[in-house]
């Protein structure tokens, strides 16, 4: 399903990203490029592998805390190489989270804001670990009025206390990479084939994802510079027109990363430093190419939809001389290193006896609720950045 976002008027609601297309092709080529030891079981569920890459878009019909997985503003954080912006999950939230307390008498009180020289010593991380991080990930934004009160030493000073973090708008792709990356090592380690296969689906999605230029930027979808629509167009049209017919897809073999929390924010690094061609170009085209012959009408399940023009994208393509096939290619090889690294570091476990990761009903029963929740609801979050 490859569909297009923002002014190309569907007559039902776009999918996202690479598309469902893009982001399944990337899994399954993914699986040919790793070694023999990790090949004999991930080439029998390369199926699963590849039916499962889209989940992550699908969870954000389900849940608000999907959409900043899939994302980061970089310019949110000033100008590239962003050296004030912590490349520690724990490092930012402390850096961009505000810690509220209520008095006994009814007053609120700010007591740690972003950016603020917060006491960095190790109690206060301790604190903050275990009354802020392990609440991120639920809806309880809520703090323990005695631990505050204990750390502060001020006893009975606060009745409640709260938390408000500010890191999530601007998205969290590069961290929340990295926090998987440990879950897929563990998992490995546990011979957990289960809990392989989903982490490596999904991220196999984030790591394509952080190779799209337009998922680095608040500008996602040329809404602040009158380009709407651009996002579908060079992430979804443009692989549907052409991947098949003119992209290489020899990657190599998958390669061992030393550093993953590095090789992470090096990739949104890289995919930012494209946001200014893949707007500037398509701007260009849209002054200069004829008006009626950007848009044509096209089928989409069965439905007339209006969607770039096959002559207009290719000239897209070829001003941004082959931006999204290199992008697309880095992710295939992207992905099978992620999965190699996190194998090789669980020493490299025998994949072969494993056994079968056969879903229960449970699961089962999950799966068709969250299709169901795609197909009938709406996305919770940005429409065009996913």
């Amino acid at each position: 399903m490859l569909l297009l976002a923002g002014i190309f008027l569907f007559s039902f609601r776009p999918t996202p990203e690479w598309g469902f297309f893009g982001h399944r092709r990337i899994n399954r080529l993914a699986v040919f490029t790793l070694p023999p030891g990790m090949l004999v079981f991930f080439k029998q569920n390369i199926d699963w592998l590849s039916d499962h890459a889209p989940d992550p878009d699908m969870r954000r019909y389900a849940t608000s805390w999907e959409a900043p997985r899939h994302y980061i503003d970089l310019d949110n954080y000033g100008k590239p190489p962003y050296p004030d912006l912590p490349r520690r999950f724990s490092e930012a939230m402390m850096h961009y989270t505000d810690i509220y307390g209520l008095t006994v008498n009814g007053d609120t009180v700010h007591l740690f804001g972003p950016k603020q020289n917060l006491d960095d010593t190790s109690a206060y991380r301790i604190f903050f670990k275990a009354q802020v991080l392990s609440h991120y990930y639920n809806d309880d934004n809520s703090i323990n009025p005695d631990s505050l009160n204990a750390f502060l030493s001020a006893p009975g000073r606060f009745s409640s206390a709260f938390f408000k973090e500010n890191l999530s708008a601007h998205g969290i792709l590069p961290w929340n990479l990295s926090r998987m990356q440990g879950q897929l090592t563990a998992a490995f380690r546990r011979r957990d084939s289960k809990k392989i296969l989903r982490l490596c689906a999904d991220m196999g999605h984030y790591i394509a994802d952080a190779h799209v230029p337009l998922h680095t930027t608040s500008n996602y979808n040329g809404q602040k510079t009158g380009q709407d629509g651009i996002h579908g167009f060079w992430e979804s049209r443009i692989p549907e027109l052409f991947a098949d017919e003119q992209y290489d897809y020899f990657v190599g073999k998958a390669e061992y990363i030393d550093r993953p929390d590095e090789f992470y924010w090096q990739t949104v690094m890289e995919s930012n430093q494209l946001v200014d061609s893949v707007l500037n170009i398509e701007m260009l085209l849209r002054n200069t190419f004829p008006t009626d012959q950007q848009m044509c009408p096209d089928m989409r399940n069965g439905r007339v939809v209006v969607a770039p023009c096959r002559d207009f994208s290719k000239a897209y393509q070829e001003a941004m001389q082959g931006m999204v096939e290199r992008r697309m290619r880095a992710s295939i090889h992207a992905v099978a290193s992620i999965w190699y690294t996190a194998w090789v570091d669980a020493g490299q476990p025998n994949l072969s006896d494993m056994d079968p990761p056969v879903a229960g009903k449970e699961e089962l029963d999950a799966e068709k609720q969250l299709r169901q929740l795609y197909e009938q609801g709406k996305i919770i979050g940005r429409e065009e950045q996913h």
